[in-house]
């Protein structure tokens, strides 16, 4: 297919999104569960205008994925304001270690005792689809800095944590696969360097680098007065980019690189501006127009009682989230969209028992086990247990293990499970989130 096509197909899911989103906003249905139908319908198995072959774009669509994933980690580091000591880190930490880990020995083992699959390929898999994905899952996340709830922080602190911790396994995994059983040469191998060393080193790295660049910018922009006109959308991308390199050549995750790099740009903007409380973009609302326009009427205040310092942090983190949270927006669907299209190709009845268990039984279970005492009430522990989204994450892992060495027969029940799993999840999650959250609202609401 041309690429003049591929625009075209892409900007006319868009449009649909937009001219309709005011009917889908009444809906019990997530954006990605309407791109999924609209992918099929103009799909081979549909109007058959657009047609993709999984192993001749395994490439590009790895590192399409990657971006994608990128942006959604650094934004939704940007969002995370508590601080790390805070005792509602506690859930996301829970739930990006140990459940994961749980997850993985979960449908491992349901793929080998449940379908008979080898134990290699079961790893693989499960490593695959255990991590909960930062950019479908945005609706059950944090709205914004100032929501400290503990359900949506726990899962947005595991979405960004876990894309990059189950790094390791997918790297275990496939190495079961190419090297078979015997482990000794390798396992020790493994474990210190891709599990001992890229974890931590990926998020000191980002940590410390968002942090920095974050006090840095700030300083140079007051001093030189320069609040309003910087390019807060070139310091996103120089960031990204900047961290995920200075990972990867230090043999660091990336990904985790890169969240902990909003993470540490938050914490800058919290030490630069003196205010715990309110986030600096709450603090400051820019007047949108001509470029020359100074912001005015602050949410809580004029601008002339605020710090320049606080005038400068919300302007800069305002942009940022809106210029990040766009491209993920505009990469999900545009993936989305090309999951449909292959969908009917790669489906596999298999996906139907194996997202039940996952998604009704493993995950509620791993949530359930972990002592969570007082930081999550029964409700909040269903919640959540049940909102464990698979998406591009997997996707990603899945493309990366297309293009390294993996044999064909592996490769096909990979993609196949992987793409039926998240495309059940997509209609899953996103016929009941709306629904479920809108519950826990209101109860919320009437308990305080």
């Amino acid at each position: 297919m041309s690429f003049i096509v591929w625009v075209a197909v892409l900007g006319a899911v868009l449009l649909t999104l937009a001219l309709t989103s005011s009917y889908l906003r009444w809906m019990p249905v997530t954006t990605s569960a309407v791109c999924l139908a609209l992918g099929v319908a103009i799909g081979p198995a549909g109007l058959g205008l657009l047609k993709l072959d999984i192993k001749d774009a395994a490439l590009w669509m790895e590192h399409l994925t990657e971006v994608a994933v990128l942006f959604s980690l650094f934004v939704c580091g940007l969002k995370l304001r508590l601080p790390l000591r805070n005792r509602q880190w506690r859930v996301a930490f829970g739930l990006a270690g140990p459940v994961m880990v749980l997850t993985i020995i979960g449908v491992c083992l349901l793929l080998h005792y449940g379908f008979g699959l080898a134990w290699e390929p079961s790893l693989l898999i499960g490593a695959i689809l255990a991590p909960t994905d930062p950019v479908l899952a945005s609706l059950v996340q944090v709205n914004d800095a100032k929501d400290y709830d503990p359900v949506r922080f726990g899962l947005s602190g595991e979405a960004g944590l876990n894309d990059g911790i189950a790094f390791p396994f997918v790297i275990l995994g496939l190495l079961f696969v190419q090297q078979g059983g015997d482990s000794d040469a390798w396992l020790g191998e493994w474990a210190l360097k891709s599990l001992l060393w890229a974890v931590p080193v990926g998020l000191l790295i980002g940590y410390w680098m968002g942090h920095g660049i974050g006090r840095l910018t700030l300083s140079m922009r007051i001093r030189n007065a320069d609040s309003t006109f910087s390019p807060n959308d070139y310091l996103t991308l120089a960031l990204i980019a900047l961290a995920y390199v200075a990972a990867e050549e230090l043999n660091g995750y990336g990904f985790l690189s890169v969240f902990a790099a909003g993470l540490g740009l938050r914490q800058a903007e919290v030490k630069s501006t003196g205010a715990p409380l309110m986030p600096a973009e709450h603090l400051v609302q820019p007047v949108v127009g001509h470029q020359n326009v100074e912001p005015e009427a602050a949410v809580h205040g004029d601008v002339a009682n605020l710090q320049e310092t606080q005038v400068a942090a919300g302007i800069m983190m305002g942009d940022m989230l809106a210029f990040g949270s766009l491209v993920e927006r505009a990469m999900e669907v545009f993936l989305v969209t090309l999951l449909g299209v292959v969908l009917i190709g790669h489906w596999d009845w298999r996906a139907l028992v194996i997202a039940l268990v996952l998604f009704c039984a493993i995950r509620p279970l791993c949530v359930g086990l972990m002592p969570w005492g007082r930081l999550l009430d029964g409700r909040q522990r269903l919640l959540i247990g049940w909102f464990g989204i698979r998406g591009i994450g997997s996707f990603y892992y899945l493309f990366y293990a297309l293009n390294h060495d993996l044999g064909p027969a592996a490769a096909t029940l990979c993609t196949d499970l992987t793409l039926s799993v998240v495309a059940l999840s997509i209609l899953a999650h996103g016929i009941s989130t709306q629904p479920m959250l809108s519950r826990y609202e209101r109860r919320n609401q009437q308990e305080v």
